[in-house]
């Protein structure tokens, strides 16, 4: 029985976050069909803050009526709307709509946002759920929460992408000389398997933590604890804060609430100055706005100039050390401010080559060479994998110190993020800073 757990446990974390990372990783296919183009990540980073409305209405409804809002009929709630979003976005994901005189993928944002909704919302209701049972459940639950992010950019690195190739194409100059002109496009060779088919795998991954919960709530009551015995606050979602960065201030709201009034557990009151704790917020801000809102939305930019593979490992690859870098934070902690702060510049830095590379657009450094591919894609890497590592230690230090600081540290967050997000939409789509270009039909110096 116990096995039995785990495998329900893990199975149950697969939902936490597979919708939004595979949305990520399957990008570098739809941004060739969707008419949003490269300007599509900057679309999807707005959306997926808005459907932060769902854990805020979830910590309004925990604050104003304590004890009404049932978790697992929210879970079993958000998880079949997963589903059905899932299925929905196989079948209309590339239909498009006339809005304002032009085509827009309308049926794509709309789905994308409830997926989004799914995802962030399960920030504030599967962790509650999960500490009613031992404490060695509810680690397993987080390395399923670590795969709902690892399979899928796994899966479409098999997938493949469409390389693109050069092509030459005649067709009759339109006069009576009848002579052939000749030209060249672009064709991208076909993908292992449709994003049809991806969208189909999500929708599976989903159906198995929804089965999963199935399962685990109508495990016997002899399973869950009683209250002195839950979690201890120390232990907390590491990567379900990555993509939503409401995730720990919610999280701990609800988990304080399920505790009862006026019986929250002490926390380990470490001591910082005011310097101390500024630093640290501005770590927030700083970190969630560049790995949330600035970067995002100009990956395909950065990106694409070096061909559509160096796009689709970029993403593939930075969806996987998302999870890697909270796998890493949680059995390698180091709380050091100088040794964050070197990491967040470290991280800076990478994310600054990325945004210059988008900037250059599209005749960024190395075009066309194999190194150039290399860096860029390592680049992204070093970027996602190094400035998470800093999102969970600064999380780590400010759970530790007390409640509030951890709510502060939601806010702050959350500030950095939409702030990221509504800095880059007018760049990208308004004002056209950023420039995309053919990959066989771009002349650079």
């Amino acid at each position: 029985m116990a096995l039995l757990v785990h495998l329900l446990a893990c199975g149950f974390g697969l939902g936490s976050w597979v919708a939004v990372n595979g949305l990520w990783v399957e990008l570098p296919l739809i941004v060739n069909t969707l008419p949003e183009a490269w300007e599509l990540p900057s679309y999807l980073t707005v959306i997926i803050q808005l459907a932060n409305l769902g854990p805020l209405l979830v910590t309004l409804m925990h604050k104003l009526c304590p004890g009404r809002l049932k978790e697992h009929i929210v879970i079993y709630f958000i998880l079949s709307n997963g589903v059905l979003a899932c299925i929905l976005l196989a079948f209309f994901w590339d239909r498009t709509t006339v809005v304002a005189g032009a085509l827009h993928s309308t049926a794509f944002f709309i789905i994308t946002f409830f997926l989004s909704l799914v995802d962030c919302t399960s920030s504030v209701t599967f962790l509650p759920f999960m500490m009613q049972l031992p404490a060695k459940y509810v680690t397993t639950f987080f390395i399923g929460e670590g795969l709902s992010g690892f399979i899928p950019g796994v899966v479409a690195l098999a997938q493949g992408v469409g390389i693109a190739k050069c092509v030459n194409s005649s067709q009759t100059a339109g006069n009576h000389t009848g002579e052939d002109m000749w030209t060249i496009h672009t064709e991208y060779l076909p993908p292992n398997f449709s994003p049809r088919v991806f969208f189909f795998f999500l929708a599976a991954m989903t159906c198995i933590s929804l089965a999963a919960f199935t399962a685990l709530n109508r495990l016997p009551r002899t399973y869950e604890l009683s209250t002195e015995n839950l979690v201890p606050d120390t232990v907390a979602s590491v990567s379900s804060g990555l993509d939503n960065p409401g995730a720990e201030k919610d999280g701990q709201d609800v988990k304080g609430q399920g505790e009862g009034l006026g019986q929250s557990r002490p926390l380990l009151g470490y001591r910082h100055s005011v310097y101390q704790l500024t630093f640290i917020y501005f770590l927030v801000v700083w970190v969630n706005s560049a790995t949330n809102g600035l970067l995002p939305s100009v990956q395909t930019y950065s990106c694409m100039p070096y061909g559509n593979l160096a796009y689709h490992l970029s993403a593939a690859l930075s969806s996987v050390a998302n999870p890697l870098a909270c796998t890493i934070a949680m059995f390698f902690q180091n709380r050091s401010l100088v040794f964050l702060g070197g990491l967040t510049v470290l991280g800076t830095g990478f994310g600054s080559y990325n945004m210059a590379m988008a900037a250059l657009s599209p005749c960024p450094l190395l075009q066309g060479s194999a190194v150039g591919e290399m860096i860029i894609v390592l680049s992204w890497l070093f970027f996602t994998g190094t400035l998470t590592y800093v999102k969970v230690m600064v999380g780590v230090i400010l759970r530790d110190r007390s409640h509030n600081a951890l709510v502060w540290c939601g806010a702050a967050a959350q500030m950095g993020s939409l702030v990221g997000s509504l800095t880059m939409f007018p760049l990208v789509n308004v004002y056209q800073l950023f420039q995309s270009g053919d990959f066989c039909n771009t002349k650079c110096p």
